[in-house]
């Protein structure tokens, strides 16, 4: 079985796309000592997607898979978009917890907006790189509305602060199960799923 790297040391997404790919052989970069840390230079999720992949396919010689991922708020014209892990800046990464930093400041920005007008998505480009061969991206959305209050202790990010379109609870109120069935990133790595085996040919 071929093996497929993931452009992660993040253990919680290696994880998740366990779940989500099932039979192939993924690993994380934590098996690789010394592979690169790519910044996220992009303007867009695919470019950093593929800025992450590319290096990460030329350094360990195997087909590696990245993604990149963010919330955008329909009343911040889209943003924080593909600034949604650094959004609060400085202030966030001296408090500690960039995580929290960056959901109040949406919060925060959002206070006056009607609850009618707080739409937005979550938004995954994901891509697979084949060292001296095939790239191929997907994306994958999921709608709903941003709420006044977090919620839930599951997920990760906003996950706290968002209702997916057609459902009460946040997804960070949702099992590992049920948000892999909707999430922005299940939905883009189920497509890329159906791409690798004949990528890998």
């Amino acid at each position: 079985m071929t093996r497929i790297v993931l452009a992660t040391h993040n253990k919680g997404k290696v994880a998740e796309l366990h779940r989500i790919l099932g039979e192939l052989d993924v690993v994380g970069l934590d098996e690789f000592p010394g592979a690169p840390d790519v910044a996220e230079t992009e303007l867009t999720f695919e470019g950093n997607a593929l800025l992450k992949a590319r290096a990460v396919a030329a350094f360990t010689g195997l087909p590696a898979v990245a993604d990149d991922s963010g919330l955008c708020v329909d009343a911040l014209n889209g943003m924080p978009g593909v600034l949604s892990a650094r959004w609060s800046g400085r202030y966030g990464a001296a408090t500690g917890d960039r995580d929290t930093a960056n959901l109040r400041l949406v919060l925060d920005q959002l206070a006056d907006v009607p609850d009618e007008l707080r739409g937005g998505a979550f938004v995954c480009a994901a891509v697979l790189v084949v060292p001296g061969g095939v790239e191929h991206c997907v994306e994958g959305r999921l709608r709903g509305t941003v709420i006044r209050e977090p919620r839930g202790t599951g997920g990760f990010g906003y996950d706290p602060i968002f209702v997916p379109d057609g459902g009460e609870r946040s997804t960070a109120e949702l099992s590992a199960e049920e948000k892999d069935a909707i999430s922005h990133r299940g939905r883009a790595f189920r497509a890329l799923s159906e791409l690798i085996p004949q990528a890998l040919g």
